[in-house]
């Protein structure tokens, strides 16, 4: 017996997916290759899931995620200290990079003045405070605490 060697006899124009059995699963996770027989199937662009379709949609969304996400008191807490360190790290980095060099030591001293006093006359200026401006002055807390050690440090 001959055979004649084809794309269609060796299944490669035969390849489709289709789900497996309860009790099988193969390498694929939950779709098996199936070579027995051909099968179109209709495509569409977009499926109609009720879900959000453009990135707009998402974009919409995500400030309602966040409101939920931080309903949590015990992650306003942890990213209230995370705020608080990140403030008392870039404290030391800015009076470790402007010290060891020895110029402009002014101009960043005005600039760290002029940025706690914005954020101190922004926060207190406000009727309500939300999570991201507690956040903000949680940042300022840490920074104006960096400075203070940095400044104990270069005294003694």
């Amino acid at each position: 017996m001959i055979h004649s060697v084809s794309l269609s006899s060796l299944g490669l124009l035969t390849f489709g997916l289709r789900p497996q059995t309860r009790g099988s699963r193969g390498k694929f996770g939950d779709f098996a290759l199936q070579s027995s027989s051909v099968r179109f199937r209709s495509v569409r662009a977009v499926q109609d899931t009720g879900g959000p379709r453009r990135l707009v949609d998402i974009i919409r969304i995500v400030p309602e995620l966040s409101r939920n996400y931080f309903r949590s008191p015990s992650r306003r807490a942890l990213f209230g200290g995370i705020s608080l360190l990140g403030g008392f790290y870039v404290a030391q980095t800015i009076s470790l990079s402007f010290g060891a060099l020895g110029v402009n030591d002014v101009i960043a001293a005005v600039l760290c003045v002029l940025l706690t006093e914005y954020v101190t006359k922004f926060y207190y200026s406000r009727p309500k405070i939300t999570f991201p401006l507690a956040l903000l002055n949680n940042f300022k807390m840490g920074f104006t605490y960096g400075l203070f050690i940095d400044a104990f440090k270069l005294a003694s």
